[in-house]
């Protein structure tokens, strides 16, 4: 599992890093990175509360879901930067 997850998800950070500006490129990876998991902490609860409800199965098809859906919208509204010079430039 852990080499499909990296595999999956090992290139976020280096995307990250191409789609950040120059001048926050070292942190831009990084706080994306707490960003995320901030918005998540409050997962657990939410969830235990809807398996509560709904039961345990069910609530882990829609929380699949709701991942995938987002998932699709992020990639369908975002756009690469190829090609991104990362080396300075002296001027």
């Amino acid at each position: 599992m852990q080499f499909m997850v990296q595999g999956a998800w090992g290139v976020v950070p280096a995307h990250l890093t191409e789609l950040a500006p120059p001048e926050v490129r070292g942190v831009f990876p990084g706080l994306a990175y707490q960003l995320g998991i901030l918005a998540a902490a409050g997962a657990p609860y939410f969830q235990a509360r809807l398996a509560a409800e709904i039961g345990y199965a069910n609530t882990l098809a829609v929380v699949a879901a709701v991942v995938m859906v987002l998932g699709a919208v992020v990639i369908a509204v975002g756009h690469e930067r190829a090609a991104v010079d990362f080396a300075r430039s002296e001027r």
